[in-house]
């Protein structure tokens, strides 16, 4: 196997949280990712839907028919502006949903580039409970662990 990316830590700390199933849209922001998840042949399985929205749905009915926490990923931008309403939903029927969502490299943050959004503020109402932004390698092991602990303890959707 080649060298160890971020996204294999991500796909990692989910596979230790029991997680099956992702849901999702696939888009540039989070192509490290999805190229994370074909690598792993332990799971998680990839559920590929045809909206950030209806992703998001999914993941929200899985988590409340099933009782695991659900798990959405978008890419950045219009992506995540997409899949806000599952998270809403699982907020107000307290369904534990972690969401996922790709950013732009630190390097252009700030500069517009390629539909930048501020993701902390357009989150912050739907994912009260936790709602961080990685911005470095060593933080993902703690951040995932701390999104799931949170979606859990809340019953609450949250936002890495």
């Amino acid at each position: 196997m080649g060298e160890r990316l971020v996204a294999d830590v991500v796909v990692e700390r989910l596979r230790a949280w029991g997680v099956g199933r992702i849901f999702g849209y696939s888009g540039d922001g989070i192509n490290g990712f999805m190229g994370a998840l074909r690598r792993s042949a332990e799971g998680p399985e990839f559920v590929q839907a045809r909206h950030e929205e209806n992703a998001a749905f999914m993941a929200v009915g899985h988590a409340k028919y099933t009782g695991q926490v659900g798990v959405v990923t978008s890419s950045q931008g219009p992506g995540a502006i997409h899949l806000l309403n599952g998270p809403y939903d699982a907020k107000l029927d307290h369904v534990p949903v972690v969401a996922i969502i790709g950013q732009q490299s630190r390097s252009v943050l700030g500069s517009g580039y390629m539909q930048e959004i501020d993701l902390l503020n357009v989150t912050k109402d739907v994912a009260a409970h936790f709602n961080q932004l990685v911005s470095s390698p060593q933080q993902v092991p703690m951040v995932i662990d701390r999104a799931f602990r949170a979606a859990l303890a809340a019953r609450q959707p949250t936002v890495v």
